[in-house]
């Protein structure tokens, strides 16, 4: 049964670098080709993620919301560019001073149709942290598995959501008393040498041979078993072979040019931009071969060869290199352990993983990746090193319990969850078809790939994240729930 990204967490991470770096090609041993060594000395912008705390959003506030959230990404990609010019002691103040610009201009237009989410205006404040403190560090949890299903947690309680807030509002205050006297510290360190925006590190790879196997039992097997609901329906949408590609994000920032600051690979609808709304979507043509006119899509993986194409989402946004085609794109739906499954809404948008968790933490990460022949081992946190003849494979295990009544919700998580181990869905929520995205590439051999991201993430494997938009026609998920609960393979 395939619910959540089960996956070895095999280190930590960092956020927006700040440090000395040794760049591919100049000698440094351990470096490869197109990315950057950090060293000991690095630091980081670490900032609340305002999108994940959002609850209701009224359509009225949409655009205003999605313009503020886009805004909050600028002002972090553009702190961190000034901190890797060597301006550390005078970077967390401004961006300060404009969060809370942006941040009150967000609460206001929420506070015109709805309760005004005045907790929001608490996360403004940003930290420097050490690069190797860990993906999970400051409150979160990093060392979660399958065992203890760090899958399954998504929902916090309004309490949990409170006390984070108050801890993060006490190491914003630290951070700030304590930022000036660490930014000068670090450029003494440093003799005031600055590397420039990068990553993946080399201590991001990990050699496939090495991991043991962790995924021989659920949620990485089918469900089975007398009450479960074992057919799949497969959807064939291609590799984008016709280059749909744009730096948008229509479900977090719509109506906005840019608003992923990486580049995304679609497949299925083809109007799928920042602009596309539910009619758009509905009139397009798709890439699937079965009519679906779903919205798929991820971010580019690209090849690290220094190709540093000036394109939204691209080199100005610090992901440069060639982008790869898939080999193979699998789009499967399965079904439930514990009993059958109905039909998702048209228009429901569902996300899985987090594009910061590099800088959240893991509790929304569900990042899985691994190579052909080795799929008993799924890593989160590191990029595989596959033997030669293996693809690497990144795969998406999207929510599968549903609220039974929003197509969305303000962070686009609220209305979805995982179930537990057992395929059993939370009290409230029902169970759904669940999308699986397995996408495979051919990769030159050695430490010679990364995805795109936010360029403060640092092209952190944790970061994966996908992307769906059910636009199946009614009759077509029927047909998609009728072949899973008869525990037919279908198409």
């Amino acid at each position: 049964m395939l619910i959540g990204g089960t996956a070895l967490l095999l280190g930590g991470g960092g956020l927006a670098a700040y440090a000395t770096t040794a760049l591919a090609g100049n000698n440094t041993p351990g470096t490869m080709s197109g990315h950057q060594q950090h060293t000991a000395s690095a630091i980081t912008i670490s900032c609340p993620d305002v999108g994940e705390r959002l609850r209701t959003v009224p359509r009225g506030a949409q655009l205003s919301v999605s313009k503020g959230l886009s805004s909050l990404d600028k002002q972090v990609h553009d702190a961190y560019h000034k901190m890797m010019g060597g301006s550390g002691a005078d970077v967390l103040n401004p961006l300060k001073a404009q969060r809370q610009k942006t941040i009150k201009m967000m609460v206001s237009a929420i506070a015109k149709n709805t309760k005004r989410p005045s907790y929001l205006l608490k996360m403004s404040g940003c930290t420097t942290k050490p690069v190797d403190e860990g993906a999970g560090a400051g409150g979160n949890d990093s060392t979660k598995s399958v065992q203890d299903g760090w899958y399954q947690g998504q929902n916090q309680t309004q309490g949990a959501d409170q006390n984070q807030d108050q801890n993060q509002q006490d190491q914003n205050q630290q951070g700030q008393d304590q930022q000036g006297q660490q930014g000068q510290d670090q450029q003494g360190q440093q003799g005031g040498q600055q590397g420039q925006a990068g990553g993946p590190s080399p201590d991001d790879f990990v050699d496939i041979n090495n991991v043991q196997p962790n995924a021989d039992a659920p949620p990485f097997a089918a469900p089975q078993g007398g009450n479960a609901s074992t057919g799949t329906f497969t959807t064939e949408c291609g590799r984008n072979e016709d280059g749909h590609f744009n730096s948008d994000n229509v479900i977090v920032t719509p109506g906005v040019s840019n608003g992923a600051h990486h580049t995304h690979d679609y497949v299925g609808n083809k109007a799928t931009d920042a602009f596309a709304n539910d009619n758009k979507l509905a009139a397009s043509d798709t890439t699937c071969d079965n009519g679906d006119q779903s919205t798929h899509y991820w971010p580019v993986l690209r090849k690290l060869d220094g190709n540093a194409e000036q394109k939204p989402g691209a080199a100005q946004d610090a992901n440069v290199g060639t982008t790869l085609t898939p080999a193979t794109v699998t789009l499967t739906f399965r079904g439930s352990q514990v009993g059958q499954v109905e039909a998702m809404p048209r228009f429901m948008k569902i996300i899985t993983g987090d594009a910061k968790a590099f800088t959240n933490g893991t509790k929304n990460a569900n990042a899985s990746w691994s190579c052909t022949g080795f799929e008993d081992r799924q890593l989160k946190d590191k990029y595989p090193l596959c033997p030669q003849g293996s693809q690497v494979v990144r795969t998406f295990a999207f929510q599968n319990c549903w609220n039974g009544r929003d197509i969305d919700s303000g962070n686009h998580r609220d209305h979805v969850t995982f179930s537990d181990q057992n395929g059993a869905c939370p009290n409230g929520f029902k169970a759904i078809p669940q999308l699986v995205q397995r996408i495979t590439y051919d990769v030159p051999q050695g430490q010679s790939f990364a995805v795109d991201s936010f360029p403060e993430q640092l092209h952190k494997p944790v970061t994966d994240h996908g992307d769906f938009i059910n636009v199946m026609p009614d009759q077509l998920m029927s047909k998609a729930v009728d072949c899973i609960n008869g525990g037919r393979n279908c198409t």
